[in-house]
């Protein structure tokens, strides 16, 4: 399922901090925010696993925090891994009560005083920037529970940002240019400002495309009234490395459609 603003991923994971939904494998790109926002919406005790956490340690930690909500995070190769997947089956299991077992390393278990295996009725969230569905094993794992794929358009993510940014100035800047974002992440507003604070040009923060320069440099030449014809305008565009006559008309009708 493909969610496109915060508020859908917002309402998923009330839904799931409410009780009703067992499974949440949530995934997307960077700099969204979405630990953040499962973390501020989770209320109680909650198991946070990230980072190089071996399957081994994730089953210490399941032990220690049964019956607990579970994140397991930016965890992206327990899925590759075949005994990262066969616990999470054991986990994600739609029943309410689960038995999770670990029948390697017993010596490992005992010095720990952890049991091979245990009840747990603990519910999961795992957030991935790189989810792969690499055999019939990760696709059991899904079929236990809701995919969401996040994909937060430039504008989405800058409102959002909006919420709690304090540079006005920079916040603007970006606002204007989200045309020009293909990947949208809340790092590149943090970027941007450590440069400006730094006394650095944090304007490159977005590089200018051949595409957006041939579009800024058209729209200048569109509402330049010093040129008498298209055709003039036409030639100032290939005198300033636009590139040629064909290209000029074809970027001036679309910016016409657009502001027509």
């Amino acid at each position: 399922m493909i969610l496109t603003t915060y508020e859908e991923l917002e309402n998923f994971v009330r839904a799931f901090a409410e009780g009703h939904l067992n499974l949440v494998i949530l995934v997307g790109a960077r700099g969204l925010a979405k630990s953040r926002i499962v973390q501020k919406t989770l209320a109680g005790d909650t198991c946070w696993i990230e980072g190089n956490a071996s399957p081994f340690r994730i089953y210490v930690e399941l032990y220690n925090h049964r019956d607990q909500f579970i994140v397991i995070d930016d965890v992206d190769s327990l899925h590759a891994d075949k005994n990262g997947v066969r616990l999470l089956k054991n986990l994600c299991q739609t029943e309410p009560e689960k038995k999770v077992s670990w029948h390697t390393a017993a010596k490992g278990l005992e010095k720990e005083g952890i049991p091979r295996e245990f009840i747990t009725s603990s519910r999961v969230v795992i957030i991935s920037n790189d989810w792969k569905s690499t055999n019939r094993n990760t696709a059991a794992v899904e079929d236990r529970g809701q995919v969401l794929v996040f994909q937060p358009t430039a504008i989405e993510v800058h409102l959002k940002v909006g919420e709690w940014f304090d540079d006005l100035e920079l916040y603007s800047w970006i606002g204007e240019r989200l045309d020009q974002i293909a990947s949208p992440s809340m790092r590149l507003y943090y970027r941007a400002r450590e440069l400006k604070n730094a006394g650095l040009d944090w304007k490159r923060v977005i590089p200018e495309s051949i595409g957006n320069q041939r579009t800024r440099l058209t729209l200048e030449l569109l509402v330049d009234e010093t040129y008498p014809t298209q055709e003039a305008r036409a030639k100032s565009f290939t005198l300033q490395g636009g590139g040629c006559r064909a290209t000029y008309f074809n970027y001036a009708k679309r910016l016409k459609s657009v502001l027509s």
